[in-house]
């Protein structure tokens, strides 16, 4: 009797489990990278170029899979339940590489040789990288672009805050958005660079 009790404890203590599983929220995937197809953001005059794309580096806050929110002055939260589909300096650079073939009509190199073009070499560390669902999205990077071909490089740093509305899914497309504003600034000047020109930081 007392082995039969302890049986049905156990299988109504393994329905309690798999019920509980079952009832949890789905685990939600977003991606910084632009669908393809979407509209390019700067004037088709842009030069061309090659470029490669260092690894971009990311805070350590923010360097998890989960997505990371403010709430408050000085209160964050992890998000369990919306991840990025990659680490976020991944995510991060490819959006840039995206944005710029895009925008630029240039192609990204990285990792083979170049093949006669102008070719700069790019270079991003994403300072700081803020989400305030409802609010903001932040982007403070420190950049750099040298021509392959000699010439002195160009650093910068560009910091960019675009509004957003309420949801997950408005607060990544405002980062989107900033990171393909920081691709256009980068651009613009690796372009000139590329091409033996000179070129300033925005805002200079």
């Amino acid at each position: 009797m007392i082995r039969a009790r302890t049986l049905n404890l156990g299988v109504a203590l393994l329905a309690l489990a798999v019920g509980a599983c079952s009832s949890a929220p789905p685990i939600r995937y977003f991606t910084l990278v632009p669908a393809p197809g979407t509209e390019a953001t700067v004037a088709p005059t842009a030069q061309p170029f090659q470029f490669e794309l260092l690894p971009v580096t990311v805070p350590a806050q923010v360097d998890l899979p989960q997505l990371v929110v403010r709430q408050g002055g000085q209160g964050v939260a992890v998000l369990q339940g919306q991840r990025w589909i990659a680490p976020l300096g991944d995510e991060v650079r490819g959006a840039l590489s995206a944005d710029l073939t895009r925008d630029f009509h240039a192609q990204d190199i990285t990792g083979l040789p170049a093949q006669g073009k102008a070719t700069v070499r790019i270079k991003v560390d994403v300072r700081r990288f803020d989400s305030v669902p409802g609010s903001y999205a932040y982007l403070d990077a420190a950049w750099s672009v040298r021509p392959l071909k000699g010439g002195e490089p160009l650093a910068c740093t560009s910091r960019i805050s675009e509004t957003v509305g309420e949801g997950y899914d408005t607060l990544v497309q405002g980062h989107q958005q900033a990171i393909d504003r920081l691709a256009g600034e980068i651009g613009a000047a690796a372009g000139a660079l590329a091409n033996g020109q000179s070129a300033r930081c925005p805002g200079a």
